[in-house]
């Protein structure tokens, strides 16, 4: 753990506030708190420095830090090809020690490969150090398979939610079952990620190998069908998959967020290394909820109140 002169040291070498970081030319509301659900230490080779600056740029408050698991050569890793998440971020260890280096920065999650021997005795050990979530789970398995089930039975244990990405074809497979977890684990809190839970929110969603549709979207698909039947699955607004349902087609994106806005959780899951500029995923998702949302009611539960609720933070 950093000592506290370190600490001090860091943070003036990076050139930090000890208060929430406003740009220059940014307005007024980039000072309101924001949580952000999705973010991972080492992302593909980033520092933590560099992690640290990346947030503080956004205008983010509070980060909770999503690890690996660990790496191993087996078909639910693709033969190793998908560990580190398939981004080379840090496992268990890694995020763990960032949370407690810079507490007021960043929660942490918990991990493991989800069909690895031991998964739930690995995640639990860092729940009972405090972890908030379990995941992000990515990993070659149904998601409607007994490793899931099992995971959620320890999630139920802890009062954690549990956040998969959904990929046709490579992660959480079978998507269209998964309403058979949500009903069989009823207090469980699930959240969706990625291109397949996005791109599904569009009724007419026929062939499952596109993954960033740009089309008009109909109302009515199988994931605007999970945020609205079942009480315990949320959407986590995070990386390009979820930049792009909320532009594909702004004017189903405000009811969109109307009728779910109790669902919907901001993250980044931006590999970028600034925060700011056309490079930074994370702040454009930050200024398309800002832009979008109906009013700024639902605004402050997007970016904040629904992750602090959620989290019980």
């Amino acid at each position: 753990m950093m000592n506290p002169s370190s600490r001090r040291e860091f943070l003036a070498a990076s050139g930090f506030a000890a208060a929430t970081v406003v740009l220059p030319g940014l307005h007024a509301a980039e000072a309101e708190r924001v949580i952000d659900i999705h973010q991972h230490t080492n992302y593909h080779g980033r520092t933590d420095q560099q992690l640290l600056a990346h947030q503080r740029a956004m205008g983010v408050t509070t980060t909770l830090l999503l690890p690996a698991g660990r790496p191993v050569d087996r078909p639910s890793t693709h033969q190793g090809k998908s560990n580190g998440l398939a981004a080379k971020t840090g496992g268990n260890e890694t995020v763990h020690a960032l949370s407690q280096q810079f507490a007021q920065d960043f929660l942490f999650g918990a991990n493991e490969v989800a069909d690895l021997p031991g998964a739930r005795a690995e995640i639990e050990k860092y729940l009972k150090l405090g972890g908030k979530i379990i995941g992000e789970q990515k990993f070659g398995v149904d998601c409607d398979s007994p490793h899931i089930h099992e995971l959620a039975r320890l999630a139920q244990d802890y009062g954690v939610p549990v956040l998969l990405h959904f990929q046709h074809g490579t992660y959480n497979l079978g998507f269209e079952r998964f309403h058979k977890v949500l009903e069989k684990f009823p207090r469980v809190n699930f959240i969706g990620h990625a291109q397949t839970w996005w791109a599904n929110i569009d009724k007419d969603h026929a062939d499952q190998k596109v993954l960033y549709p740009k089309t008009k979207v109909t109302p009515g698909g199988i994931t605007d069908r999970y945020l609205k039947e079942h009480p315990n699955m949320f959407g986590d607004l995070s990386a390009g998959s979820g930049l792009n349902a909320l532009i594909r087609d702004e004017e189903h994106t405000r009811a969109f967020m109307e009728r779910h806005q109790d669902k919907l959780l901001y993250g980044s899951d931006c590999a970028d290394t600034l925060g700011r500029g056309p490079g930074c995923q994370g702040a454009q998702t930050i200024a398309a909820i800002r832009r979008l949302a109906p009013t700024k009611a639902i605004e402050r539960k997007l970016l904040f109140g629904n992750s602090k609720k959620l989290f019980r933070l």
